[in-house]
């Protein structure tokens, strides 16, 4: 065997150690060392301690290492092997042929090793981008770590030790030293940490088999073996689902599975996924839940569509963790009902003055034909309130429209048993014709007041036999009828103890309302509009139990272009989404693993059942996991299924299955931790803490849990141990976590002030709980761009769309008196123009003469005949585009020396700097440190 500094890969070197009789591997350039070797262990290099060093030349081992029975026929080669089922997209077994064994994971046929040993082709995308020789099974420990710098005789060996597992530790834990390393924005980039499967636990080698993050992620991806190693690590045990992800170009979109063969666990229900074990010849699987043995459906080995046998191993729910069935009718209460769509529109003198209802009408005239209406059934009707409802009957055939009025909004009725509610393709001519006059009709309106509950009510009668979705477009605050509000506003509770009674419904009528809806699969969106206080925190009761989505426009006035954009945008966006209706979702876990406490828009209708009328794009939930029990198994699935009509009306049920390994080392725990789906469920937690309790203990709660973590890893990670530390450390993969939960603690959400209106942080309170990863990390911790001095390509386009420059920390020292810089959040994108820009740079973006003339606030940036302004609006277009959801941000252009409000807000998002009575991040750390070394025990 060839010494190991002969076979290191460049930068390292090897040193025997005497004491622990190994070798101890170092890299040059940064001192860091360990025991792995840099690559996997393909001859013995560590082997087992022994009394002298190992020979610097053996040609066989001195002693036979011991293998799982199959692993040793499979590396020595015996010919006694049942063939597994064909690789990933693999030629489809002969009918006839004998099998004596369907599945046999792990265990080589003949010429597999040979195939194994292929590395990515050139031109051949690689799996997120790493470019190694790929294992049989993805998934196993080896998956990634291929060795790059040996002989291919070596890299073969090294192949086949690493499918066994052998010499694999897991994740590795590298530690880092917070106070001395300062946060890098390309970190959040990053994917979260390795799934790190035991071999043979995946049927398939797909690289699909588990769940894209963008679906399902974990807090961590090594589940503790028992709740005390948990509580040991205080990491929260958690779960972020986005269900019903949009695909971007590129994004691989869900296979379905259209043969209604759908294969379940007799006992726990869960779906035949890529992590069940095929028995009996085949002829039975073992489910990967609860280890019961289920009968594998005749049907699924045939191919209905060509009408013969088919091929078990190509079949998408064993190749993919996700995946749609269409549902068989048993999956069915009743018949696929078609999509409703009720809009009801202010129409009160604010709504009139400020331009909604004319935008409104004209973004549903324009965007009529982007509502779902594949099969032509979808219904709308047509509602408009201000103290009185106005209904309108719109006849098929014929493009006249009525009005009928009802006064009284004590005890609403429907002044028409039909024509209200109609056919979108057949009454399209008079839909036209009332939206293109509803605006007129109305102009001279000069009635103050809204109806809105009667209006609901109204909404609810028309469309409970169906369901559907509500559409509210309301401009003032609910003043008569059902579900009046008062103006409770008041400047002297904001910042003390009560605040958060403003944050909490003023009024039952809502809840009790939003569980009818929810009851009868009828879903609210709300658009909400005011120039005065709205009561946002009553008003999103109705999305919050009806899985629909809050929508805020404050001070909107449509004589300002980007206030119509932004609105006709986001509103049209939401007409055209293909949303899910009659919804309920299940997480199924492995056993020992119990779903705890739910974090979204829905009701949970009963233990772990969640009610959603309707499943918009985008919309994300958090749950919480409790772990009962020891888990004895070697890995654990997470299966959360969605069954839901489309709004094409077809039956379907989406599986999201996730696999995770188990351990029983603190350390593996700490390395899997994922940074991102913690703050995304600390985030949740906050909210719900601020509601039950006070927005100061949902501040507190999240400054303990991170000093909580800091102290845990200390006391059980470093060299500290229980002791005072000068440093503060943390993994690598959670150095990013302080200050994404300072970002949080600084959110308008739930931020120490005594300046923000309760509907202003009442709506970054929904966004905060039901904004998916990728939408919420900015909205916490923006983005902040340099663009006077972006590199020439910045702005242009590449391979990937438009070349974004490079994010800098958060701080305004970052900023420079002569520079543009741009900070977005997802919500807003702030344009900073430094007082000493030259007049060139302000005459090539604003087309202005200088600094001086130049206003800010809410602007429309215009596009030049020159390089510069094409590339600062193109990172801007894509700013806009380049994340899931509807939301179109309003840019503002902030002077350096402009109106202080506006600077400050800007300000307010570089959140590493000192804000009012927040610290910055260096005190915030400090602060952890001191917690940390005084809470030591």
């Amino acid at each position: 065997m060839a010494s190991p500094a002969q076979q290191l890969p460049p930068g390292w070197a090897a040193e025997w150690d005497q004491n622990a009789q190994r070798y101890l591997f170092i890299e040059t350039a940064t001192g860091r060392t360990q025991w792995e070797p840099p690559f996997p262990d393909p001859e013995g290099l560590n082997p087992a301690p022994s009394a002298s060093p190992p020979p610097a030349q053996s040609h066989h081992h001195t002693k036979r290492r011991q293998y799982a029975a199959g692993q040793t026929q499979a590396y020595y080669g015996s010919d006694t092997i049942a063939p597994p089922g064909p690789p990933y997209g693999g030629v489809p077994a002969q009918p006839g042929q004998p099998q004596p064994q369907l599945f046999t994971p792990g265990l080589a046929g003949d010429g597999q090793f040979a195939q194994q040993q292929i590395g990515v082709q050139p031109g051949q995308a690689p799996y997120y981008g790493q470019a190694q020789p790929e294992p049989e099974y993805i998934n196993a420990p080896g998956f990634g770590q291929g060795p790059a710098y040996q002989p291919p005789g070596v890299n073969a060996l090294a192949d086949q030790f690493s499918q066994m597992g052998v010499g694999q530790k897991g994740l590795r834990l590298f530690t880092t030293n917070l106070l001395a390393a300062p946060p890098d924005p390309l970190e959040l980039h990053r994917p979260p940490p390795d799934i790190v499967l035991p071999p043979n636990s995946c049927l398939s080698n797909s690289p699909f088999a588990n769940a894209d993050s963008s679906y399902q992620r974990c807090t961590v991806n090594a589940i503790p073996t028992s709740n005390s190693l948990l509580q040991k690590s205080k990491i929260p045990l958690g779960l972020v689902i986005t269900p019903y992800r949009s695909l971007k170009e590129g994004d691989e979109p869900v296979p379905l599975v259209t043969d209604t063969v759908i294969a379940r666990c007799r006992r726990c229900r869960t779906y035949i996924n890529p992590y069940v074990q095929f028995i009996d010849g085949g002829n039975r699987w073992r489910c990967c839940m609860c280890s019961m043995s289920n009968e594998v459906p005749q049907l699924f080995d045939w191919d209905q569509v060509r009408n013969q046998p088919g091929d078990r191993w190509a079949r998408a729910e064993l190749n993919h963790g996700v995946v749609e069935f269409v549902a068989p009718t048993e999956y069915m209460v009743r018949p696929p009902q078609p999509a409703v769509y009720v809009f009801l529109i202010d129409v009160s003198h604010n709504a009139i003055q400020s331009g909604m209802v004319a935008t409104a009408t004209r973004t549903i005239l324009e965007n009529l034909d982007r509502i779902p209406n594949e099969d032509n059934r979808t219904k709308v009707a047509f509602i408009a309130f201000d103290t009185s409802l106005h209904f309108f009957s719109l006849p098929a055939g014929t493009a006249d429209s009525s009005m009928l009025v009802v006064s009284d909004i004590d005890d609403v009725f429907l002044p028409k048993p039909t024509d209200l509610l109609v056919n979108l393709t057949e009454s399209r001519p008079a839909i036209e014709n009332l939206l293109s006059r509803l605006n007129d009709m109305f102009q001279d309106n000069h009635t103050i007041g809204s109806a809105l509950g009667p209006a609901l009510q109204a909404a609810f009668k028309m469309m409970a036999h169906i369901g559907g979705k509500i559409q509210v477009l309301s401009a003032s605050l609910p003043s008569v009828g059902a579900g009046a509000l008062k103006n409770r506003e008041d400047p002297k509770v904001l910042g003390t103890s009560k605040e958060s009674a403003l944050l909490q419904p003023a009024s039952p009528f809502y809840k009790t309302f939003a569980i009818e809806c929810s009851r009868a699969q009828v879903s609210v969106d709300m658009f909400l509009f005011s120039s005065g206080y709205q009561d946002v925190a009553t008003l999103a009761c109705l999305p919050h139990y009806t899985a629909g989505q809050t929508y805020f426009y404050p001070a909107f006035n449509a004589s300002r272009t980007e206030d119509a954009i932004k609105f006709a945008h986001e509103f049209g966006e939401v007409l055209a989404m293909p949303i899910m209706l009659e919804a309920v979702m299940r997480v199924r876990a492995s056993k020992n693993l119990r779903m705890s406490a739910f974090h979204g828009n829905f009701f949970v209708r009963s233990t772990d059942l969640l009610a959603m009328p309707s499943v918009p794009q985008d919309l994300s939930y958090a749950i919480e996991i409790q772990i009962e029990d020891n888990i004895t198994a070697p890995f654990v699935v997470l299966q959360t299924a969605v069954l839901h009509t489309t709004c094409y009306g077809e039956r379907r049920i989406r599986v999201i299955t996730t696999a995770l390994p188990t351990t029983n080392n603190l350390s593996e725990v700490f390395a899997s931790a994922d940074q991102v789906a913690i703050a995304t469920l600390l985030a949740n937690k906050a909210v719900e803490r601020s509601l039950t309790h006070k927005l100061e203990d949902a501040r507190d709660a999240v400054f303990n849990k991170m000093v909580e973590i800091l102290s845990a890893y200390k006391a059980s990670m470093t060299a500290a141990g229980a002791g005072a530390s000068a440093q503060l450390a943390i993994s690598e993969n959670l150095k990013m976590l302080p200050v994404l939960l300072l970002g949080l603690l600084k959110n308008v959400g739930i931020r120490q002030s005594a300046q923000i209106p309760p509907d202003l942080r009442a709506y970054a309170q929904c966004l905060l709980t039901t904004l998916p990863s990728q939408l919420l990390i900015p909205y916490i911790y923006p983005t902040f761009y340099s663009l006077h001095n972006m590199p020439p390509e910045c702005g242009t386009v590449g391979e990937h769309g438009i070349i974004m420059p490079q994010p800098l920390p958060l701080t305004s020292e970052r900023l420079e008196r002569h520079g543009l810089f741009l900070i977005e959040d997802g919500q807003t994108i702030f344009l900073w123009v430094g007082r000493d820009a030259v007049p060139q740079l302000i005459m090539d973006v604003f087309n202005l003469p200088n600094y001086e003339v130049l206003r800010g606030g809410k602007t429309t940036l215009p596009v030049l005949e020159n390089p510069f302004s094409q590339r600062v609006n193109a990172v801007i277009q894509k700013t806009r585009e380049m994340r899931r959801g509807v939301y179109y941000p309003h840019l503002y252009v902030v002077k350096e020396d402009g109106e202080p409000p506006l600077r400050l807000w800007a300000l307010s998002c570089l959140i590493q700097d000192r804000a009012d009575v927040l610290p910055s991040y260096q005190q915030f750390i400090s602060q952890l440190r001191d917690k940390v070394n005084g809470s030591s025990y």
